[in-house]
């Protein structure tokens, strides 16, 4: 389970469950925050695409889950 966020207004909200949530909107997205924030996207997209779905959602938490909140499904990311 994600941790909840307190975020600012600012603060980038994605509802996994709509299509903004699927993976591939997802990879862009961090693409999009990686070079916002002047990182390399590659080895974080790298890093996204090593596992399943729920890995790549985890792992985009921890890299950008200070400006972004994730909304998880009612069941759960697996």
């Amino acid at each position: 389970m994600l941790k909840p966020h307190t975020e600012a207004p600012s603060s980038l909200t994605i509802n996994l469950s709509g299509p903004e949530g699927n993976a591939f909107v997802l990879l862009g997205t961090a693409r999009n925050l990686a070079r916002q924030h002047r990182l390399d996207p590659e080895p974080i997209l790298q890093e996204m695409m090593a596992g399943d779905y729920a890995h790549l959602v985890r792992t985009l938490d921890r890299h950008f889950g200070h400006c972004l909140v994730l909304i998880e499904p009612p069941g759960g990311l697996a």
